[in-house]
């Protein structure tokens, strides 16, 4: 087991680039599931999920070399057999969430599919109706057993129909959209995600052929075709990772260029950060933060894309620890999110929480202290918390950074940061 060692007190200044969207990456690799060739995905981040999914895939039976251009970024080149596995086991699928999303491509490509229930982050409940109900719509037959999820086309093959979601799942959106482009007939899919990882889903899907109207849209239409084929496509910029270093900026009162990103897709969280009293400048290639003053609070409330993405809000909430103000955060999306509110007092922050909000009331620094992460943006926000607290911050379980920030310690420390990854034997 290792941690980070924060030390606090930098102030965040240069450039640093955005590698792929974790959130796009899996479920890219995913839909090479649907076509028998070689498909060669670019712009992936060297994170430790895409590393799981790699592996995943070949359980499947394809061939995947993994190519890394240097220590953020890279390609996967996935063969795919005519001939493909429709289980996907436990012991990696236990590993992340993101694990379901072969689900849909198994089951459309294959007539039937085992999978098994997926893990992850503790950031709250996130069941897997929408999921099935969605499929079985398209004609599946979905049971559980001994812990997988049994899936069979009814009739061999699925069939296009009306699909209405009670929320705007992306995971659910991704599954029902990748099993209707192989299905016999018209899909439609109301009340359907819009978060730029679905456009860039059904973009690649158009590529290898895929018959597809209102990517980004609450209705997404699909006209199921016979075959797919394989293609080369880059993955979109990580859009969260970009607002993660926009609010380091922001809090640390430095200056940072954030390169590779695309602001279209940061507006709101991009707004907050000037409403704090920084600078904020975008244009096509990626955007600049330079604050000058401690942070003023700003509110926060969760939604859907377009609405204040709920991957941002604990970076958010570790600026408005040590902003001038009082703040209020709002969590609509997973009801857990707070927990990290528990580890950032633990650093000095005056929080108050009752049901899904959460009132921070800033103080002028925190200060250094053993914390936990419990899932990818919290490490990401005791990370950004460390950096303003007076003395070492130690954040252990960072292996959940590990699996959505490319090399983060390095980048930070690029910008200025004192951080280092350190045994968790290491004492003090």
């Amino acid at each position: 087991m290792e941690r980070f060692r924060v030390v606090g007190g930098a102030r965040l200044a240069g450039r640093v680039r955005v590698p792929g969207a974790k959130n796009s990456a899996l479920k890219l690799m995913a839909a090479t599931l649907l076509a028998e060739g070689e498909f060669r995905i670019g712009n992936l981040p060297r994170i430790l999920d895409v590393e799981i999914m790699a592996e995943l895939l070949r359980r499947m039976g394809c061939e995947v070399r993994l190519e890394w251009e240097d220590a953020y970024v890279g390609a996967a080149v996935v063969a795919v057999p005519g001939e493909i596995g429709h289980e996907a086991d436990y012991d990696l699928v236990r590993r992340f969430r993101a694990s379901i999303a072969v689900l849909g491509p198994l089951l459309a490509r294959c007539g039937r599919v085992r999978v098994a229930r997926p893990g992850g982050d503790a950031i709250g409940s996130r069941g897997l109706d929408m999921h099935i109900d969605g499929l079985t719509r398209l004609g599946a037959r979905i049971t559980t057993e001994h812990g997988f999820l049994v899936a069979e086309a009814l009739s061999g093959r699925l069939i296009g129909a009306g699909v209405e979601l009670d929320f705007p799942s992306v995971g659910a959106t991704e599954n029902i959209l990748m099993a209707a482009v192989l299905a016999k007939g018209d899909t439609v899919i109301d009340n359907a995600a819009r978060e730029p990882e679905i456009v860039d889903l059904c973009e690649m899907l158009q590529a290898m052929g895929a018959k597809i109207g209102g990517a980004g849209s609450s209705t997404i239409e699909v006209q199921g075709v016979d075959r797919l084929y394989p293609v080369a496509f880059d993955t979109l910029p990580d859009r969260i990772v970009a607002g993660t270093f926009g609010v380091a900026a922001a809090m640390t009162m430095g200056d940072v260029r954030v390169d590779g990103a695309r602001p279209e897709h940061l507006r709101i969280a991009l707004d907050k950060i000037a409403a704090a009293g920084a600078e904020v400048s975008a244009d096509p290639e990626g955007f600049r933060v330079a604050m000058e003053r401690r942070p003023r609070s700003v509110d926060v409330v969760t939604l859907p894309y377009p609405g204040f993405a709920t991957d941002l809000q604990p970076q958010f909430a570790a600026m408005n620890a040590v902003a001038e103000g009082t703040s209020m955060i709002t969590e609509n999306i997973f009801e857990a999110r707070f927990v990290f509110l528990q580890e950032l007092a633990r650093l000095g922050a005056d929080v108050r929480t009752d049901g899904h909000h959460a009132v921070l009331r800033g103080v002028q620094r925190l200060s250094g202290a053993p914390v936990v992460a419990s899932d990818v943006r919290a490490g990401a926000g005791l990370v950004l918390a460390g950096l303003v607290a007076d003395g070492d911050t130690l954040v252990s379980e960072i292996h959940h950074i590990d699996r959505g920030y490319a090399g983060f310690a390095d980048q930070l420390t690029s910008l200025g940061a004192r951080i280092t990854r350190e045994s968790e034997l290491v004492r003090g």
